[in-house]
């Protein structure tokens, strides 16, 4: 069974291009508070950022890409990831 995650305090626009019927819903990240590990360096590497995008999904994104690719998950998935790697 899956779980649809709607964020709340995110704001969603719809591509121009999209039809009524399908239609992809993109979230505006840009005021996102991105921070990167206190365990990463400034020298490069191999590190992630993450953004409290909402009260319900946190943001990651590669920190040599930040204008790239963003993955979106629940904050409680997020927890379960770090409580699992610690």
């Amino acid at each position: 069974m899956s779980t649809t995650l709607i964020p709340t305090g995110v704001q969603w626009r719809k591509s121009s291009y999209s039809a009524d019927a399908e239609c992809v819903e993109c979230a505006v990240l840009g005021r996102a508070q991105w921070r990167k590990s206190s365990y990463s360096t400034n020298e490069g590497g191999e590190c992630v950022e993450v953004a409290q995008a909402s009260d319900s999904l946190v943001a990651i994104r590669d920190s040599k890409d930040p204008h790239g690719p963003v993955v979106a998950v629940s904050a409680g998935a997020f927890a379960d990831f770090i409580a699992h790697v610690r």
